[in-house]
C-alpha cells in the first residue's frame, strides 16, 4: 500500500534532521582526525582558566592618563582581542591606570602579539633606512596598481646623508633631512634592533629611530604626520587593477576621517615628489614603537581611501587591518606582567550546573508523561534530539569560530529547557483541540500543526529578537548566554519541524494513538468529545454522574465550550417553561 503524504513528508523531514546530525558528527570527527577540532566544546576562563596580561601605560615626561582615555583604550583593546576570534575574554581597568586582560586558555601567538601591539598608531615619513646588520633583507616585490605599494626593502643600503653637529636650518618640513643630525644618526648607527623591547616611545614631535616588526631593518622617520586616530576603518582583500581586475594579491585598505584625509593628502603630495630610490618616498606605518608596514608612494591620496599591498597572505592582511582599525590608541601600554590564572568557578560549579539543568530536565520530563500520558515520549525523544544537536553545534562553533562555553552560556542551555518544552505544550494542545472538535487523529495532527506553527514562530521571532539585541549591546559573559540562547532557539524551531510534527504524523497511522487508547494521551472520551458516526462528534448530555471521564471533560472545556454549553442550557429552560405555559 502506498504510503499517504504527510507520512512521506514525515520521513522526508526525518532524512534531512539526519542529513544534518551525521553532517555534523563527520565534519567534527574529520576536524579532530586531520586539524585541532576537539569533541568537547573549550570552556571559558570562569570554568577553565587562562592568561592575564596587565598592561601599565607608557607615558611621557610629565603626562597622565585620564579616566576617558583608559576607556577608551579598554573598549578598543576588546574590539581588538574580539577580532582575533577569542571567546568569553574579559578587559577591565586597575589602579586607575592599568588595563587587565584575561583571556581562556592558553593563547596563541598572534593574539599576543594584537594585545601586546596596543601602542598608540602613528604615521610617520622614511628619512632613513638601511638593512639591519643582524638581519638578511627580502627583495622588494613587485608594485602593484594602487596609491601604494609593498614595505619590502632594497638589500642596498640607502648612501649617508651629508650630517652636522647641528641642523644647518630648521626643518621645513617632516621629511627635511634636517632633523638628523651627527649625534642622532651616530645613535642610530649604534642601534641594535634586539634592544627595541626596552625603548621608550618619541614624541610625536621629534624624529624615532626604530626597526620593522621581524628585526631587519632599522629607521630614523621623521616627526609624527597623521595619528592612528584618524583612521575610521580598515579591511583587508584582494587588490584589483585600475579595470576593476583581481592581481591575486592580498591589500589592506583603510578609510580616515575628514581631518586624517586632508594630512594623508599634504604627506603623499609631498613624498610623491621624490625618487622612488629615496627612501623619503615612502613613510612608515609605526604601532608600539615598531614599523609594521613602510609604503612607497605611488600617487597623491586625495580620497582617505589608500590601498597597501606587498607580500602578504590573507591572515598577515587581516592582521594589519586589525591593527589599523583598532590599534588606534590615545595612550601607549607596555606589558607589566603576563601570567597564567586558575579558573575563578572551577569544575564544582561547571557540575552544579549540569546538575541543575538534568533536575530541570527530569521535571520537564514527568510533567510531560503526567499531562500527556505515552505522547509525553515525544517530548522526551524531541528533548534528546535536541540536545545532541545541540552540542554538535557547540562544538563545531568552538573549534572554528573560537566559542568558548561559559556558565552563563551553561544557564543559556538549562533556559532552552523550557523554551523547547513550550513549542510541544502548544503543539499537543492544539492536536487535542480538533479531537475535541470531533476529528480524526490523522485530520487534528494536520490541522493542529497549521495552526500551533504560527504560534511557535510568533514566540521564537520573540526569544531571537531578544538574544540578538542581548548579544549585540552586552559584553563578556552575557554575550555568551544571548548566544546559547539564539542557537537553542533556532535548534528548537528545527527539532519541532523536522523531528516533533513527523514523529506524531507517523503515530496517528499506528492503531494504538489512533483508536485513541486511555493512555496515549489522546483519548478522545477524556478531552470532552463523543463519536456520533462518520467521524463526527457531540458534546456529552449533562448528566448527574460525574465519571472520570465527565470531570476531565469538564475541566477541560475552554471558556468558548462553556458559554456555549450556557447558552444552550439556557435555551433549553425557555422552551421548557414555553411549553409548560
Amino acid at each position: 500500500m502506498a504510503r499517504t503524504t504527510p507520512v512521506k513528508n514525515a520521513w522526508r523531514a526525518i532524512v534531512w534532521l539526519t542529513t544534518i546530525t551525521v553532517g555534523l558528527t563527520v565534519v567534527i570527527g574529520a576536524g579532530s582526525i586531520f586539524g585541532s577540532a576537539s569533541w568537547a566544546p573549550k570552556l571559558a576562563l570562569d570554568l577553565e582558566g587562562g592568561t592575564q596580561i596587565v598592561l601599565a601605560p607608557l607615558l611621557e615626561s610629565g603626562q597622565t592618563v585620564s579616566g576617558e582615555q583608559l576607556s577608551q583604550a579598554v573598549s578598543i583593546i576588546r574590539d581588538r582581542v574580539d577580532a582575533s576570534g577569542v571567546a568569553e575574554a574579559e578587559v577591565t581597568t586597575q589602579g586607575g591606570s592599568n588595563v587587565v586582560v584575561s583571556i581562556p586558555g592558553v593563547p596563541d601567538e598572534e593574539t599576543l602579539n594584537r594585545i601586546q601591539s596596543s601602542a598608540k598608531l602613528e604615521f610617520r615619513p622614511v628619512l632613513y633606512t638601511e638593512v639591519a646588520s643582524s638581519s638578511t633583507a627580502e627583495p622588494t616585490p613587485e608594485s602593484t596598481d594602487g596609491a601604494e605599494t609593498p614595505d619590502g626593502e632594497s638589500a642596498t643600503a640607502t648612501p649617508a646623508p651629508t650630517l652636522a653637529t647641528t641642523p644647518t636650518a630648521t626643518p621645513t618640513d617632516a621629511s627635511d633631512l634636517n632633523w638628523i643630525t651627527e649625534s642622532l644618526f651616530d645613535e642610530y648607527t649604534n642601534f641594535d634592533c634586539n634592544s627595541l623591547d626596552n625603548f621608550s616611545v618619541a614624541p610625536s614631535d621629534e624624529p624615532l629611530i626604530t626597526c620593522d616588526a621581524d628585526d631587519a631593518f632599522k629607521y630614523i622617520l621623521g616627526p609624527v604626520e597623521v595619528e592612528g586616530s584618524t583612521i575610521t576603518d580598515a579591511t583587508s582583500g584582494m587588490v584589483t587593477s585600475s579595470q576593476g581586475v583581481s592581481t591575486g594579491q592580498w591589500g589592506v585598505f583603510p578609510t580616515f576621517n575628514d581631518a586624517g584625509t586632508e594630512e594623508v593628502a599634504a604627506m603623499t603630495t609631498r613624498l610623491f615628489g621624490y625618487d622612488e630610490t629615496d627612501p623619503r618616498n615612502r613613510f612608515g606605518i609605526v604601532l608600539d614603537g615598531r614599523v609594521i608596514s613602510a609604503p612607497t608612494t605611488q600617487g597623491i591620496i586625495t580620497g582617505g581611501n589608500p590601498q597597501i599591498s606587498g607580500s602578504f597572505d590573507q591572515d598577515s592582511a587581516k592582521v594589519l587591518a586589525d591593527q589599523l582599525k583598532f590599534g588606534a590608541l590615545p595612550i601607549g601600554f607596555e606589558v607589566q606582567s603576563n601570567e597564567t590564572i586558575s579558573a575563578t568557578l572551577g569544575t564544582n560549579q561547571l557540575n552544579s550546573g549540569i546538575i541543575a539543568g538534568l533536575v530541570g530536565l527530569l521535571l520537564v520530563v514527568i510533567y510531560s508523561l503526567f499531562q500527556y500520558r505515552l505522547l509525553g515520549l515525544v517530548t522526551v525523544a524531541s528533548l534528546i534530539v535536541a540536545g545532541v544537536l545541540t552540542y554538535l553545534v557547540i562544538a563545531y562553533l568552538s573549534w572554528r569560530y573560537g566559542y568558548r562555553l561559559s556558565l552563563a552560556g551553561v544557564a543559556g542551555l538549562i533556559v532552552a529547557i523550557g523554551f523547547t518544552a513550550d513549542s510541544f505544550i502548544v503543539y499537543f494542545e492544539r492536536i487535542r483541540d480538533e479531537l475535541r472538535d470531533g476529528r480524526s487523529l490523522t485530520g487534528a495532527v494536520e490541522f493542529g500543526w497549521k495552526r500551533a506553527l504560527r504560534t511557535i514562530l510568533a514566540a521564537k521571532a520573540v526569544n531571537l529578537l531578544s538574544a540578538v539585541v542581548l548579544f549585540v549591546l552586552a559584553v563578556g559573559n552575557v554575550r555568551g548566554f544571548a548566544l546559547t540562547l539564539g542557537i537553542t532557539t533556532v535548534i528548537d524551531v528545527l527539532i519541532v519541524v523536522l523531528f516533533t510534527h513527523p514523529m506524531l504524523q507517523l503515530l496517528a497511522t499506528t492503531k494504538f494513538f489512533a483508536s485513541g487508547h486511555p493512555i496515549s494521551g489522546l483519548d478522545p472520551k477524556a478531552l470532552g468529545a463523543v463519536y456520533r458516526g462518520r467521524a463526527q462528534f457531540r458534546s456529552p448530555a449533562a448528566t448527574k454522574a460525574t465519571t472520570g471521564a465527565g470531570r476531565e471533560a469538564a475541566r477541560r472545556q475552554t471558556i468558548a465550550e462553556r458559554k456555549a454549553a450556557e447558552m444552550a442550557g439556557a435555551a433549553k429552560d425557555s422552551s421548557s417553561v414555553g411549553k409548560e405555559s
